[in-house]
């Protein structure tokens, strides 16, 4: 298929030479493991069920006017320029390299944050099996925070292997992930099949959506964040058939998962349970579900959710530090940040984001519950990472503007290209861009409506949000100016080549042995 790409002479030299480095490896299924991987966190299936029975209006409207508006979007921008990098990709080809690179640390800063949140769905999860067996395990913000730390170092020692061999196991989890759901929602079924009212109630009234209620909205709009993200691997590859097909069969497992996972919970879970919306919420409709079986069950469930989030931290290594390696052979940053190891992974890239993560992890969970003491170590712990969670939650949203927008000047920007892989008629693309800035829009000023925590004030959470937010924002414009300013040299693609991969002599790499076939330059 010709590319607009191809077809322009302002590629990036990402574009030109990213696919010499990188070895196609990657299938539809495969991108399909991996677009669930970022996007479902099955626990938001527990927090939306706080809005009754319109949980499933919310979970419906939030398909209509986020999830599928974002994939008929993405999938037009990554077939008409299939490189590495997505957003950062894009964006430049719209509105120039300081967009670009701001489009790209707006989208990179989020996965960096990510991996702490679901190395701590790790430690829910553990704590969720200990409680099970009458165990207290992991109280401790310290011991919370090793923990994580373990998950982000084992991630980026799977993210830095072959390729081929870490898909192949995210694949595994994926399946066993899907069954896991999968019983969730059996669990539902069979709790109101044993005779047993739902635990939620299901009258006309809690089917209203209201100013009590809306708020839920918002949630589900941050809950299918990360659809564009498997295309931060663009060049890898195989056919790029597998963009259209990830983004129809991802979103299809996505949405049913999503609405198992909530019938699951309301059926069969206390209410009381149901508050608590961690992963060990939807386990636990295993166990009520299945009656004298639920324990076993639920434990299975439990380490299969364990096992997910790791692979899952392992998904946001690698995906989000893609980012950083085109950033480097753009000379937006330095161009080691693009140096390959002999599996040809962007290893430093990998590194890098772990090392921050790690850091963040280390501060959140260890250092700044002891320095300081204006609340109890445990409940510190909880603000700060709610705290960066939610701002960064804010900055992923804000890249997803530039991804609406994007869409709709690329068009006149690149019309004859844009004509030759439209995926719908213009008047598709134009609503796209509208429904889906203004959900964006929607899900940062939940953020700001509805704290995530009850330890502090509204007031000392919003600002705690837009310092951290802004600081991060502008911390990305400097980044790109300093970089600027720090390379001026111009640079052969040879020369670069030869910095990442040693020889510019060897930039197309052999078939991947287990399946994978070759990247041409």
């Amino acid at each position: 298929m010709e590319t607009a790409a191809e077809n322009s002479g302002t590629v990036l030299r990402s574009e030109r030479i990213a696919g010499g480095i990188l070895p196609k490896v990657l299938n539809s299924f495969d991108m399909v493991a991996i677009f669930v991987a970022i996007v479902l966190f099955i626990s938001n299936s527990s927090v939306v069920t706080g809005a009754g029975a319109a949980a499933f209006i919310y979970w419906i409207l939030g398909f209509l006017t986020f999830l599928i508006p974002g994939a008929i979007v993405t999938g037009q921008l990554g077939l008409m320029f299939p490189g590495e990098g997505s957003i950062y990709v894009w964006t430049t080809r719209a509105f120039g390299a300081f967009m670009g690179f701001f489009a790209g640390f707006c989208a990179w800063w989020p996965g960096v944050l990510v991996m702490i949140a679901t190395g701590d769905a790790v430690v829910s999860l553990i704590q969720q099996l200990g409680s099970q067996y009458g165990l207290s395990l992991l109280a401790e913000p310290w011991q919370q925070g090793l923990v994580i730390l373990l998950v982000i170092a084992l991630s980026c020692v799977l993210s830095v292997l072959r390729f081929r061999v870490t898909q192949n196991l995210v694949n595994v989890i994926f399946v066993a992930y899907g069954g896991a759901i999968l019983l969730v929602g059996l669990a539902g079924l069979i709790w109101l099949l044993s005779g047993h009212p739902a635990q939620a109630d299901f009258s006309a009234a809690h089917w209203q959506l209201n100013n009590t209620n809306y708020t839920f909205y918002g949630l589900v709009i941050l809950a299918l964040l990360g659809i564009e993200v498997p295309l931060n691997m663009g060049v890898e590859i195989q056919n790029t058939r597998a963009i259209t097909r990830y983004l129809l069969w991802g979103s299809v497992v996505v949405m049913l998962a999503y609405l198992l996972g909530t019938f699951g919970v309301m059926m069969a879970v206390p209410p009381a349970i149901q508050s608590q919306g961690n992963p060990s919420v939807v386990a636990a409709a295993v166990k009520y579900g299945f009656g004298p079986a639920g324990n076993v069950l639920a434990t299975i469930v439990n380490l299969i959710f364990i096992g997910f989030f790791l692979f899952n931290t392992v998904v946001y290594n690698y995906s989000f530090g893609r980012l950083l390696f085109v950033s480097g052979l753009d000379r937006r940053l330095p161009t080691m940040m693009s140096k390959v190891n002999r599996n040809r992974v962007p290893w430093v890239a990998v590194l890098v984001q772990s090392i921050i993560s790690g850091v963040l992890t280390v501060i959140t969970f260890i250092i700044a519950p002891f320095v300081i003491q204006a609340l109890k170590p445990s409940d510190l712990s909880t603000v700060v990472y709610d705290v960066l969670q939610a701002a960064v939650t804010i900055i992923w949203c804000i890249s997803m503007v530039f991804l609406f927008i994007d869409v709709i000047y690329i068009r006149y920007k690149y019309r004859e290209s844009f004509q030759r892989v439209q995926l719908a008629p213009d008047w598709v693309f134009y609503l796209c861009a509208v429904i889906g800035c203004i959900a964006s829009a929607f899900g940062v000023a939940v953020i700001f409506i509805s704290p995530w925590t009850t330890l502090i004030n509204t007031l000392a959470w919003d600002l705690s949000l837009v310092g951290f937010a802004a600081i991060s924002l502008v911390a990305g414009a400097v980044i790109y100016v300093i970089g600027q300013a720090t390379m001026r040299r111009d640079v052969s693609d040879e020369e670069i080549l030869a910095e990442v991969i040693g020889s510019p002599e060897d930039v197309n790499p052999a078939s991947d042995a287990a399946g994978g076939s070759s990247a041409s330059a």
